[in-house]
């Protein structure tokens, strides 16, 4: 069976307070497009399908609209997982409805490991895949805390239990295949940070769980799994070297540091006797250009870019000594009448404000926490070894907060 692994759309994500709904849109036309030219038969989506967990009405009609037109397609079956970003109740409220469609939506992981596997069928209505849907896994959701657990007991405790919950529900997909009595490939889909994945800085990728508890590494997931769509990291990549153990990645960039780097979507050939992993490169909806320098370099810079009629968004980090406001009053006025656009100005200067408007319409409220904390962080001139335990104490408590939060839902 022919399918795509894709995941961490993050539709609703703004960059440096910017929307990028056409972005997201494109991307999901493209993708709706590409489906329909290839005749893939399944899509398998490894969550984070909004940024929040409480998407607006525009980023949900960009979702069902997809889901709507893939139901004219030639990929007549849908698997979508919950990431750490979606809301459960949100993604599965709708899924009595998109069964009737062959869409298939796990937000949170079922009392009965069989109800997290499914039988995909070909174009000839013959069993041709059995998909395992792992959703992201919070700690409330598979164990019960211990009192007095050390940070290395808990560690481990999470470890284990999420490594059990991949295992019981492999071995339902292994009685699902023996009751067919075919060799049909198993995949599993999860959404989670495997030991040794890379990020890029300012990616948006979180930690899952405080201190970075409950990787697990290449080995610990079931030998029963043909192939392995993962979702959380954002950059495509293997995982522990593994060819059939794999990040689809983010297919939009979701930060400068990102910029150029190539975004793909996955499509994969699985057989009882073959795999076969092809990545598809998304095209760039949306340019994005760091630009470095002093102020008379990046005006160079912006010039050229507006005699080549650019229209990237901008983030500028200038090295040198400079008015905050005269620094902004400048870079402003050069991309004035031109589609370039300035999202962020970053300066080397402690002293110039790094929690400063970085567009005239950019707002507090419009920042995610990360962004406030790096930019408070980014004004100060600790070393490297206290800003990396400030983040990591920040992170704990964001970590601490969004759990508490999911538990009210």
């Amino acid at each position: 069976m022919r399918f795509i692994h894709t995941s961490d759309w993050h539709i609703g994500q703004r960059l440096y307070g910017q929307k990028r709904y056409q972005e997201f849109e494109r991307f999901l036309d493209w993708l709706a497009d590409y489906i329909e030219a290839e005749a893939i038969e399944a899509l398998l989506v490894s969550g984070d399908i909004f940024d929040t967990a409480t998407p607006g009405n525009r980023a949900q009609a960009l979702y069902y609209g997809f889901l709507h037109r893939l139901a004219s397609t030639s990929c007549g079956q849908v698997v979508i997982i919950a990431g750490n970003h979606d809301s459960p109740t949100l993604l599965e409220a709708p899924s009595q409805l998109l069964r009737q469609f062959n869409i298939q939506v796990i937000g949170s992981p079922e009392k009965e490991p069989a109800d997290q596997v499914f039988l995909l069928r070909d174009q000839n209505d013959d069993p041709a895949m059995i998909v395992c849907a792992i959703p992201f896994l919070r700690d409330r959701d598979i164990r019960t805390a211990q009192a007095g657990e050390d940070l290395e007991t808990k560690a481990a405790n999470l470890r284990h239990e999420i490594q059990a919950h991949y295992q019981r529900v492999c071995a339902a997909a292994l009685d699902l295949r023996r009751q067919n009595e075919a060799p049909l490939p198993i995949v599993a889909m999860g959404h989670l940070f495997t030991s040794g994945g890379t990020t890029v800085e300012g990616d948006g990728v979180r930690e899952l769980y405080i201190g970075g508890l409950g990787r697990l590494d290449a080995g610990s997931f079931p030998a029963a799994i043909d192939y392995l769509a993962l979702g959380h990291l954002h950059s495509s990549q293997r995982v522990g070297g593994q060819e059939h153990l794999r990040y689809s990645g983010a297919p939009l960039a979701m930060g400068f540091n990102e910029a150029g780097q190539e975004k793909v979507i996955l499509e994969v050939d699985c057989t009882p006797d073959k795999l076969a992993i092809t990545p598809v490169a998304v095209p760039c909806f949306q340019e994005l250009r760091v630009l470095h320098g002093e102020l008379s370099q990046l005006l160079d810079r912006i010039a050229q870019l507006r005699l080549e009629k650019s229209s990237a968004w901008l983030e500028l980090r200038h090295q040198g000594q400079l008015e905050s406001g005269l620094l902004r009053e400048q870079l402003l006025e050069a991309v004035e009448g031109s589609e370039l656009r300035i999202l962020a100005i970053r300066t080397a200067s402690p002293n110039l404000g790094s929690l400063c408007q970085q567009q005239s319409d950019e707002s507090l409220d419009e920042l995610s926490v990360e962004e406030v904390f790096e930019r408070c962080l980014g004004g100060t001139d600790f070393p490297a070894d206290r800003c990396e335990e400030l983040r990591l104490a920040f992170q704990e408590i964001v970590t601490s907060m969004n759990q508490e939060d999911r538990n009210a839902e």
